[in-house]
């Protein structure tokens, strides 16, 4: 993913900043995606794209590494939240391949890993279909890319 920082600031209601996610939030538990919020995206911002990927993952797959939970996309500029198990948006396919969010689900005895919730602010407002996977989806926003901010939380498997 290209290095593009910003002031945008990334939360939840379901966890705060380096701190665990819900059990429901896993696959362990219901596997509802997260509420998210955003603000102070760039200037000129058209769009948004929201990513979770977790790295501590052992998956090395067409060039990259870790586990791609969520990938959603086509969000418009005014949309800066999104609630708990969203229908805004269009998603991609996880690495489970699913089309969706697929939550936290380490491998047994791995300890804790952690989540990155990227949001990315994007030049203009993508029409893209459902199912693109992680390369995909970043070879068509990298050069839309404004600015990014992420949140991170953690999940250990009981």
């Amino acid at each position: 993913m290209p290095f593009a920082p910003s002031s945008m600031h990334v939360e939840s209601t379901a966890f705060a900043p380096n701190a665990a996610i819900p059990k429901r939030h896993s696959a362990e538990g219901e596997d509802l995606s997260p509420a998210l919020s955003w603000r102070d995206a760039p200037a000129g911002t058209q769009g948004f794209a929201v990513i979770c990927h977790d790295p501590d993952a052992p998956l090395v797959k067409d060039g990259s590494y870790g586990y791609v939970h969520w990938l959603l996309y086509n969000l418009a500029a005014d949309v800066t939240s999104l609630e708990e198990d969203t229908r805004q948006g269009t998603a991609g396919v996880n690495d489970g391949g699913a089309v969706g969010y697929g939550g936290p689900m380490p491998p047994e005895g791995h300890g804790v890993h952690q989540y990155y919730f990227w949001v990315l602010a994007l030049d203009t407002l993508t029409e893209l279909p459902e199912g693109l996977t992680q390369r995909e989806l970043l070879n068509e926003l990298e050069p839309h890319i404004l600015g990014m901010s992420r949140l991170v939380g953690t999940y250990r498997r009981d």
